[in-house]
């Protein structure tokens, strides 16, 4: 798994940390992205880079991303210590960022 392949490599002290798409909240605008998300980023995956497949997946594979709260158990899982709550969700959730470091030995 790659998040112990983080804990592994990191020295102690060090930080892993991660930028990826997550769960948009609260709901109703939730709903609005999905929406978005599967018509409009295909589509202009199509335009832009004659490629909707691709677009397609990017958009079915941020929907089964763990939440942030999972990701963030995950990380703790792999032996690292969650900064904080372990995660900041940038413009309501669309992007998140966790972090975790690795306890000193």
């Amino acid at each position: 798994m790659a998040l112990k392949s983080a804990h592994r490599v990191l020295k102690p002290g060090g930080i892993f940390a991660c930028l990826e798409f997550s769960k948009v909240s609260p709901a109703p605008l939730d709903a609005i992205y999905q929406q978005y998300s599967f018509s409009i980023i295909p589509l202009m995956g199509q335009l832009v880079a004659g490629d909707r497949d691709s677009y397609q997946y990017l958009v079915e594979s941020i929907k089964r991303f763990p939440s942030q709260s999972e990701f963030a158990r995950m990380i703790k899982d792999a032996g690292l210590a969650n900064v904080g709550k372990g995660y900041e969700e940038l413009t309501f959730g669309v992007a998140s960022i966790w972090k975790g470091v690795k306890p000193l030995e």
